[in-house]
């Protein structure tokens, strides 16, 4: 795992702390979006097509620093929109350090070149780099040429003066398992951390539906890329568990955990995670845990989420799985995900009435 032992054991600690006091729901990894505003346009993207009166608001430095007292998780992650584009975001990033929470600034990189000198090398901060493969295969997934080349650019520029660095990749339609394997062989040779990886979601809002890996395809590439890694004895640096990577690989039967990486953006509290963005909203952390119908999402219980893997929703249920079976954690950590055999079955699904939705002003609301 692509995650410094500092980091782990902060989380380790804030995790027991939660058994001993027996909170059934606690967050993981609080989603802070700031903004939806891009400057990028990317095909599979679920948050760009909103009207310009939406995309022109921002979370203030206080509604921040509100959302991360109030979810108190130990990991902050900051994706958007881009995030460099919040004109705040330097004092945000360091209220967040100055609360020791470890805080994870996603972005493409375009702008971090130019405003790098904004912020601090600190083992509470990760620059979160956006690639989705090699060259080509990211320019065509961002729909713009060169961004790939601008990236790697910014990412050299940022391990150069000291920052930690990550790479966020997501797959999509027409991956093969070959090229991914050479493409975290390059990141690794950058230099980077880690890796996050994880199937795209079908994002209702995204302006093209057809990017989408979905079912038993994700687990077969999947499985394809850990065999590589095994068989070519990689040291691919995942920032992922052990059992999170054996999910996407067909060997576990999960539901999603969404309260494990709430999500705050300029809307509110967002229900019931980051992915479905019209099921709702409340004004604080706390309704958000009370008042969210869980029972209504998941694979097996709505549509909406038939086909998600998504770390987002699925590593915090690795890592309870963890917590209640150690041993198991352990020995799929030391060995990888399993490459062959059957998998594990899917459970048929049992969906609950799915009821229609209406806007207002642009904001999804829940229809009653």
């Amino acid at each position: 795992m692509g995650v410094p032992i500092r980091q782990q054991l902060t989380v380790g600690t804030y995790l027991l702390k939660q058994k001993i006091k027996g909170v059934k729901k606690y967050p993981l990894v609080l989603m802070l979006e700031p903004l939806f505003r891009c400057n990028l346009a990317c095909a599979g993207c679920g948050k760009i097509d909103y009207p310009n009166e939406i995309l022109d608001k921002r979370l203030s430095y206080e509604e921040c620093m509100q959302a991360v007292d109030e979810c108190n998780a130990p990991m902050v992650s900051i994706p958007g929109g881009e995030p460099l584009i919040h004109k705040e975001m330097p004092k945000i990033v360091e209220g967040i350090i100055a609360r020791k929470k470890y805080v994870y600034l996603c972005t493409n990189a375009l702008l971090l070149k130019k405003r790098i000198d904004d912020y601090k090398p600190s083992p509470y901060l990760t620059f979160s780099v956006h690639l989705d493969g090699l060259r080509e295969r990211h320019d065509a997934s961002v729909c713009q040429e060169g961004v790939f080349d601008r990236a790697v650019e910014a990412i050299k520029l940022a391990l150069g003066k000291g920052f930690r660095v990550t790479v966020n990749c997501t797959l999509f339609q027409g991956e093969k398992d070959h090229e991914v394997a050479e493409f975290l062989d390059y990141v690794m040779e950058l230099g980077v951390e880690g890796v996050t990886i994880a199937p795209g979601f079908s994002y209702e809002r995204a302006p093209r539906q057809d990017v989408f890996i979905k079912g038993k395809e994700v687990k077969e590439l999947f499985r394809g890329i850990f065999r590589i890694g095994k068989e070519k004895k990689r040291k691919w640096k995942l920032n992922h568990s052990g059992l999170y990577l054996d999910y996407l690989a067909g060997n576990q039967s999960y539901n999603c955990t969404p309260w494990g990486n709430p999500t705050r953006n300029v809307f509110g509290w967002q229900k019931p995670c980051y992915l479905l963005a019209d099921e709702g909203y409340t004004s604080s952390f706390k309704e958000l845990i009370e008042t969210t119908p869980w029972e209504k999402y998941g694979t097996v219980n709505n549509p909406k989420c038939a086909n998600c893997m998504a770390h987002c929703g699925y590593e915090a249920t690795a890592v309870e799985d963890m917590l209640k079976n150690p041993l198991k954690g352990i020995l799929t950590a030391i060995k990888g995900p399993k490459t062959s055999g059957e998998m594990v079955p899917e459970a048929a699904p049992v969906y609950a009435e799915v009821k229609p939705q209406a806007t207002f002003s642009g904001i999804p609301i829940r229809v009653e």
